[in-house]
């Protein structure tokens, strides 16, 4: 990181469109993906009639399945081998960008269509899966991905807090600024001590 501007933002294409179309504020996809989350549930229990109980439980399962995810798709693909331009370009565009410009605060979260359009494939496939259940499952992923985009969000712009939060702050700036080789989860770094990627501060006594 040493040299790089980390406050402005850099530039993704040409096109001022496609330009605009890559970046967001954070409050946009966290009123949709709170609210998809919350009417989800909402939908099985109200209109389809499910248990509650059960939706509850599979919501929950659901918000626990999407920090897998984060973490796998943190690690495999937007920190992909890089052994082609198309590869390289692919990760520049989707997260190598952002460690160019971890303060860049419009580019903190995936565009509102692209994840509109990613959040209802899962959708679709945890309906196929699960059934009528599907909804509760992938309102918990939803909320899931939402609360990542929150805790993303809060640990580039704010300072760590004086609480049990600060991990996350600590763990995560240790992936931006000592080594981009572990710290994967970033709501949580539970999948990091489970595949065994915790990063190391070398601040910490040996």
């Amino acid at each position: 990181m040493a040299g790089r501007n980390v406050s402005d933002s850099g530039r993704i294409f040409k096109s001022p469109v496609l330009e605009a179309l890559t970046k967001t504020h954070i409050s946009i996809p966290l009123v949709l993906f709170y609210g998809a989350g919350a009417g989800t549930v909402a939908y099985g229990i109200g209109a389809l009639g499910l248990d509650a109980a059960t939706s509850v439980a599979t919501f929950l399962l659901g918000l626990f399945f999407f920090t897998l995810v984060e973490y796998t798709v943190h690690r495999y693909f937007y920190h992909m081998r890089t052994d082609s331009p198309r590869k390289a370009r692919m990760q520049y565009v989707f997260h190598g960008v952002h460690h160019d410009h971890p303060r860049d605060k419009k580019r903190l979260a995936l565009p509102p269509l692209m994840s509109i359009i990613v959040a209802s494939a899962f959708i679709g496939l945890f309906r196929l899966a699960l059934g009528t259940y599907g909804f509760a499952f992938g309102g918990g992923f939803l909320t899931g991905y939402a609360t990542y985009l929150l805790a993303h969000y809060a640990i580039h712009v704010y300072n760590p807090p004086k609480n049990a939060l600060r991990v996350i702050w600590k763990h995560h700036n240790l992936h931006h600024f000592v080594g981009d080789t572990g710290g994967f989860g970033v709501s949580s770094p539970l999948w990091d001590h489970v595949f065994g990627t915790m990063p190391v501060d070398p601040r910490a006594k040996k």
